[in-house]
């Protein structure tokens, strides 16, 4: 990767195919992003090198010297960060400042208890801050960046509906990338990839920007400020005083005052102050960032040097005929060839499932990375080129999606005999989201591949919404009991250590079988207790429902005789 103008990207990026269309790609996203109000100012020429300094060492010494003098800050490598400097910004508006205050009291109020509708609440003066930014900067909302906001605000709400921790994590995860792309507009591979690192360096650029604008607000407006702030610390005094002694008079206001306010009496203080800085630092950093993102689809990737036909399509043919001989194996087994080679290998159904699927998952991602590869440093001298390209990487493409629907039987043949788990559902959903991958690349070498990058970024996005939305929990309870209702077979052991979304499916089952599969649930919620509204997601609570209507009641010793207890592995 090198760094370079914007305008030498434009003049230097040509469509020749499917297989430089990426670059292509992102060279024009760079060309439609520069175009917004916030390009910054090119920089001054460096220079000549005294004697006996090194060219190269003098420039990046004059480059430092610059960013230095104008605040600018990057974990990114020199030339990158030079080609992504974002824009000088204005004075910070009071509407930033008092956003990024209220982020910061909401995280520390409603994030101690725990993940719930509490997260979106503490997001709510962020987005104004960063909405009241970008207007002063003159920066307009874009269709592009309204779908990343919204994809990142749904994201944000999945803690807020479901219990378990693995798919609210990766959602967290899924949303810090998706705020990313709203807010740096990336539509390049290295813009995406490096979205993440400018809202770090927003987070330090936007430092400085809100302590240049306390200092400058200061001057001359002091006897202003200060009675503002004694009525604040009066009418916080009256409320606390007035409210404790009403409290205290009449035990329905109590119970309601509780119930709406946090409690902040059983943390301590360094965590609710650490919750409040990180609330504080994320609304400063969205805001500076809203008013001039850092332009990473300036980043420039060479392209790979061109290989000759034999050199580059021999071993991909040679590749694509072990995928067809695969494929045809496959194909013969799935209609009817499973007994056979079942008494040939002396294996089970759930043994011959379990030994292929994870090398074959494995197949599908060593195949997205020759296919890059591939691309890199394809030929590319004319027509006939790119219809030998889009040939051999079509059909390597459509192979591997019959790889894909393989590994998909065996995961499924591997269920029926052993059950649903965590691991088995979401291994099962990215070969689903790798399968989805391969078909946007073969839709990008017909029909041009300037959108893959955000296809490919918006497809997971959606995929991990969808994971988090549809209660991987609850899905898996509700696969074992049907399971259970058909052939009787259960694994009262592995539902202990589920989430409480998936109590519901679990309380169709008969007793004893329900109550011991709901022990390790309800053991964990009356040991968790009850906690407050911004802090119970909605699976949480309606298992508590549950639970307070029909309780546990099966003993010790029936759990323990029905396996509820013994150890297992789970793969």
């Amino acid at each position: 990767m090198s760094a370079g103008n914007t305008g030498a990207e434009n003049a230097g990026a040509r469509n020749t195919g499917a297989e430089s269309a990426g670059t292509a790609a992102a060279a024009e996203g760079a060309a439609a992003d520069a175009a917004a109000p916030s390009a910054p100012v090119p920089p001054a020429p460096v220079p000549p090198a005294p004697p006996g300094w090194d060219p190269k060492a003098w420039q990046a010494r004059q480059v430092r010297k610059e960013r230095a003098a104008s605040g600018a800050w990057s974990l990114a490598p020199l030339a990158w960060a030079e080609a992504a400097r974002p824009a000088a910004v204005g004075p910070v508006p009071a509407v930033v400042l008092g956003a990024a205050l209220a982020s910061g009291i909401a995280a520390c109020l409603l994030l101690g208890d725990g993940l719930g509708p509490g997260l979106l609440l503490a997001v709510v003066p962020a987005l104004v801050g960063a909405h009241a930014a970008a207007r002063t900067a003159g920066r307009t909302l874009r269709p592009w960046t309204a779908l990343w906001a919204l994809g990142c605000l749904a994201l944000l709400a999945v803690p807020a509906l479901r219990a378990s921790a693995w798919p609210a994590v990766t959602a967290l995860s899924a949303a810090l990338l998706t705020g990313a792309l709203a807010l740096h507009g990336s539509r390049s591979w290295p813009g995406i990839l490096l979205g993440p690192v400018g809202l770090l360096d927003s987070a330090v650029l936007g430092v400085r920007w809100v302590w240049n604008g306390l200092r400058s607000r200061g001057e001359g407006r002091r006897e202003r400020l200060l009675p503002v702030l004694k009525a604040v610390v009066v009418a916080v005094v009256l409320l606390a005083l007035f409210g404790t002694l009403f409290a205290s008079a009449d035990a329905a206001f109590a119970d309601l005052l509780s119930g709406l306010t946090p409690d902040i009496s059983g943390m301590g203080g360094p965590v609710r102050f650490l919750l409040f800085a990180v609330g504080l630092l994320v609304a400063v950093a969205v805001a500076r960032a809203a008013a001039a993102p850092s332009r990473w689809d300036r980043i420039r990737v060479r392209p790979g040097k061109a290989r000759s036909r034999v050199e580059w399509a021999l071993p991909l043919i040679v590749l694509n005929l072990l995928f067809a001989a695969f494929n045809a194996v496959q194909l013969a087994v799935l209609f009817g060839g499973y007994r056979k080679v079942l008494e040939a290998t002396g294996l089970t159904y759930a043994a011959y499932a379990r030994q292929g699927f994870w090398q074959l998952l494995w197949a599908t991602l060593l195949t997205l990375a020759v296919i890059a590869l591939a691309l890199r440093w394809a030929p590319r001298r004319g027509a006939g080129d790119r219809r030998l390209v889009r040939i051999v990487l079509g059909t390597l493409c459509a192979l591997t999606l019959v790889v894909v629907a393989s590994a998909l039987r065996r995961m499924d043949l591997y269920v029926d005999a052993y059950g649903l788990t965590r691991l088995r559902l979401s291994v099962a959903g990215v070969e689903l989201w790798l399968g989805l991958v391969i078909v946007l690349i073969m839709a990008g070498g017909l029909f041009g591949a300037r959108w893959l990058p955000r296809a490919v970024v918006g497809s997971a996005v959606a995929a991990v919404l969808a994971f988090g939305l549809m209660s991987p929990d609850g899905v898996i309870a509700e696969g074992n009991v049907t399971r259970y209702e058909q052939d009787g077979k259960i694994d009262l052991a592995y539902f202990q250590s589920l989430s409480a979304d998936a109590v519901p499916a679990l309380d169709r089952l008969p007793e004893p079988q329900r109550s011991c599969a709901l022990r390790g649930i309800a053991r964990e919620l009356a040991a968790a207790g009850r906690k407050p509204w911004y802090a119970t997601s909605l699976g949480e609570r309606r298992a508590r429902e549950i639970l307070g209507e029909r309780g546990v009641g099966a003993s010790y010793e029936q759990c323990r005789s029905l396996g509820t207890f013994s150890s297992r592995i789970e793969y």
